[in-house]
């Protein structure tokens, strides 16, 4: 059986500027830490993988020392995952609030994957409570619940290293040719491609500019009635119309693996 596997966060929705990060900085404020991230700022953290690695990216010692927070690593460790378990619950309740639509084309590649026979899952750095709410919100209660979810601190490395990839392939006990990807960032294509995966990327808010060397097809998106995809490059010959389908996810599983960088020249823009 074949495997559709996203990612959560700029795939399921275009969540980091719109929830994640207002959700870091109220946890700042709540925990009267003298932290707020602007765009820009957190332009860079989301090239960290995992929420608590980002607050942690914060506690240089001389931030440390000017704000009387914990020096030592047990107590970095406890602050750390209480920040991490409010940001969370103010995440999700964003995400509950409808604050954060999905985005264009999720519900139905999702749909005709599942009634072509394809196995779903979600592979995710991000806390497991962030992706199942973001995931029900995006295709709805009952396909959610035939999803598999991996997420949250379950392997030892996070993107860009391979292991939650590794992971979901060895528990939906599947070979690396019968899964196709989709990402949106650099490091969640460095993940997918070391684990030996096909891969789809639609750029989001923070990744356009960013380097999908091995990735299959980079799109703008799926695409739907309101936006089409644009096709931004195919190095595996896969070119979809204005909007993705589950046969052209077909079509990169059969295409062999990109060896090179993606061509970004204007002869793949449409």
């Amino acid at each position: 059986m074949p495997a559709l596997i996203f990612d959560c966060d700029g795939v399921l929705a275009d969540t980091e500027r719109n929830g994640h990060l207002p959700a870091f900085n109220r946890t700042f404020e709540e925990e009267g830490v003298p932290a707020h991230w602007s765009d820009d700022d957190y332009r860079q953290k989301v090239l960290i993988g995992g929420g608590k690695e980002r607050m942690a990216s914060i506690l240089t010692p001389e931030f440390v020392a000017a704000t009387g927070l914990p020096s030592d690593a047990d107590g970095q460790r406890d602050m750390l995952a209480r920040w991490h378990r409010r940001k969370t619950a103010i995440y999700t309740e964003l995400v509950e609030s409808g604050a954060l639509p999905a985005r264009p084309g999720i519900r139905r590649i999702a749909e005709q994957a599942d009634a072509a026979g394809w196995a779903l899952a979600v592979a995710s750095t991000s806390a497991e409570p962030s992706v199942r709410a973001v995931l029900e919100h995006a295709v709805g209660p009952e396909l959610a619940a035939r999803f598999s979810v991996f997420a949250g601190d379950i392997v030892p490395a996070k993107k860009p290293a391979p292991d939650i990839y590794l992971l979901a392939i060895d528990r939906l006990g599947i070979g690396v040719d019968d899964a196709v990807v989709i990402e949106d960032s650099g490091n969640g294509v460095q993940a997918a491609v070391a684990a030996g995966l096909r891969t789809v990327v639609t750029v989001s808010t923070y990744t356009v500019d960013e380097d999908f060397s091995g990735a299959s097809i980079v799109l703008s998106s799926l695409g739907d009635d309101e936006e089409p995809a644009r096709i931004i490059a195919a190095p595996a010959g896969v070119r979809p119309g204005d909007t993705v389908t589950i046969d052209d996810i077909a079509a990169v599983l059969a295409a062999p693996r990109p060896s090179a960088t993606p061509d970004r020249t204007a002869e793949d823009r449409t």
